[in-house]
C-alpha cells in the first residue's frame, strides 16, 4: 500500500545534509519515537526503543554481523538489522557435539519504517505492517507511563 493509498503522508525529518552530519536523529511521529540513522550513504528508520527491554537505540554501535548491517543495543547488546528489524544472535547447537557457533534469526522484532529523499529533504513513512511487532509495546502510553514513573522514582532517591 502506497502513501497515497493509505492517506498518510510521509513525515518531514530534516534536510539531508543536516542528518548526514548528525548521523542520527530522533523524532516523535504519529505517536511513535523514531530513530533515523545515516550510515555509509544510506538512511534507515526504526522504532527508537529496543524490542527487548525498551532501551534507546540512539547511541547503539553500527556493526556488520553475518553480512547484515545491525545496530547493537547499548544496554543488553541485542543485534537488530537496520534494513529489516530482524533480531539476530550467534550460538551453538547444544544437541550437536563440538558444533561451531553460527548465526540465527529471531525473526522481525523491531519495526522499521521507509525513508525517502525528496529534493534534499528526508521524510519517513510510518510502517503499516498490521501484525504486532515486539518493539510496538515501547510505543504505547502504558510504557511511557512506566518510564515516567521510573524516572520520577529515581529523581526522588
Amino acid at each position: 500500500m502506497s502513501a497515497e493509498e493509505s492517506g498518510e503522508e510521509p513525515y518531514f525529518i530534516g534536510r539531508k545534509e543536516d542528518i548526514i552530519q548528525a548521523k542520527r536523529v530522533t523524532k516523535f511521529l504519529n505517536g511513535r519515537d523514531i530513530l533515523v540513522v545515516h550510515h555509509d550513504g544510506k538512511f534507515y528508520a526504526m522504532d527508537e526503543h529496543c524490542y527487548h527491554a525498551g532501551s534507546s537505540l540512539e547511541n547503539g554501535d553500527i556493526e556488520e554481523f553475518n553480512n547484515k548491517l545491525c545496530i547493537v543495543c547499548p544496554k543488553h547488546k541485542y543485534k537488530i538489522t537496520l534494513a529489516e528489524g530482524e533480531g539476530i544472535y550467534k550460538a551453538t547447537n547444544p544437541k550437536e557435539k563440538n558444533s561451531a557457533a553460527r548465526w540465527f534469526s529471531k525473526g522481525i522484532k523491531q519495526r522499521v519504517h521507509t525513508v525517502m529523499e525528496v529534493n534534499g529533504d528526508i521524510f519517513v513513512k510510518i510502517s503499516e505492517v498490521c501484525r504486532f511487532i515486539e518493539s510496538d509495546y515501547y510505543q504505547t502510553e502504558e510504557f511511557r507511563q512506566e518510564k515516567s514513573a521510573c524516572v520520577s522514582d529515581e529523581s526522588q532517591s
